[in-house]
């Protein structure tokens, strides 16, 4: 699957991409993150993105040339119908139910990070397809939902955790009933006096998948 990621501080991936199960997956061909300086699309001879808002107030808001341009651009460069998503708090909060969406919706998602203000009401009217929310808070931009959105999504394509299970099987998930996870524990057995459940020692199948599910919470 390939994530494109239009923003105006590509710098800001470059840990994110090399690390753990991210970086492993890209570097498997499982994943393919591309990024894109919406700065180079800009006509201006000094690589300018914003102005002032009409009607006045404070900050800045992105302008339409570059945020055009840019994504015109990237939504050609292939032949599908990859759709443009916009982090911003007036958007759908994200969910592991829209993660699985997103998984399972094509080859491509195309992510725009905003900055400043936000950007001009044209471009989310025209171009933007859907626009997500990490909760109901304000960030310095939107570099960090989509690291989040690129990791919630890859983490359930095939062979990307190494164990598909691990996957299928975890807080929000289907099989919980999108309930959050039962505790886990591993050796040893007993730690200063604190011992793991008898039945998770058991090795008797039914009666722990049943424990887990009596230990599953809601949210």
């Amino acid at each position: 699957m390939k994530f494109d990621i239009l923003t105006l501080f590509p710098e800001s991936f470059e840990s994110f991409l090399k690390t753990s199960i991210i970086g492993r997956a890209i570097e498997e061909g499982k994943i393919e993150v591309r990024l894109f300086d919406i700065r180079d699309f800009s006509e201006n001879k000094h690589h300018k993105v914003d102005d002032v808002p009409f009607g006045g107030g404070a900050g800045m808001v992105m302008m339409c040339q570059p945020l055009f341009d840019a994504i015109e651009h990237v939504k050609q460069l292939e032949d599908d119908k990859a759709p443009v998503i916009f982090m911003t708090p007036q958007g759908e909060t994200f969910k592991q139910e829209i993660a699985e969406e997103l998984s399972e919706k094509g080859e491509r998602l195309i992510l725009l990070c905003g900055h400043y203000e936000g950007i001009d009401q044209r471009v989310r009217e025209a171009l933007i397809d859907r626009e997500i929310s990490l909760g109901n808070f304000v960030l310095t931009g939107g570099e960090l939902p989509a690291q989040i959105i690129i990791d919630g999504v890859a983490r359930l394509l095939p062979g990307v955790l190494g164990s598909d299970e691990s996957a299928a099987e975890e807080s929000f998930s289907k099989s919980l009933d999108r309930k959050l996870e039962y505790p886990h524990y591993t050796r040893p057995a007993e730690f200063r006096g604190m011992e793991v459940p008898e039945v998770l020692l058991s090795g008797h199948h039914k009666n722990i998948e049943e424990w887990r599910k009596e230990n599953c919470r809601k949210p």
